[in-house]
């Protein structure tokens, strides 16, 4: 179930960028048309799509080295939450020293870091044990 999520959005993204970016900007502020999106803004919305779609498909889960960057960006978000939230926007919009986020946003940031720490440092692929796994009591399998 999780996984077709993360493939849905994946693909919702991939497909219509500015209405995902639009909805979050709906969200986090507080002028939401005040901002004045970098040229390539919708062309990495597009690419984190095709991330989450990637992530979801994969059976094997995330390779050791995405693991090892998701668990040190999650650091640094769950510690400089703000500092991250102001050099996204800086990244995003022309005008990001302009616009005011809500309240709410850099705490879901350090939030949000704690998760990525989290999923980065603790998720593993759990296999279940099969029939020729499991050992009886007299030895036999």
């Amino acid at each position: 179930m999780r996984r077709t999520l993360v493939i849905a959005f994946g693909i919702l993204e991939l497909v219509a960028p500015g209405v995902v970016v639009d909805y979050g900007e709906r969200l986090a502020f507080e002028e939401p048309d005040a901002g004045r999106r970098r040229p390539w803004t919708l062309p990495m919305a597009r690419l984190e799509g095709i991330a989450f779609c990637w992530v979801g498909a994969r059976e094997a889960g995330l390779p050791a080295a995405l693991e090892t960057a998701l668990a040190v960006y999650g650091l640094v978000l769950a510690l400089l939450p703000r500092t991250v939230v102001e050099l996204n926007l800086g990244l995003a919009y022309e005008n990001a020293d302009e616009l005011e986020v809500k309240r709410w946003v850099v705490p879901a940031a350090r939030l949000l870091g704690v998760v990525y720490l989290t999923a980065g440092l603790f998720a593993r692929r759990v296999d279940a044990p099969t029939d020729a796994d499991v050992t009886h009591r007299d030895g036999r399998q």
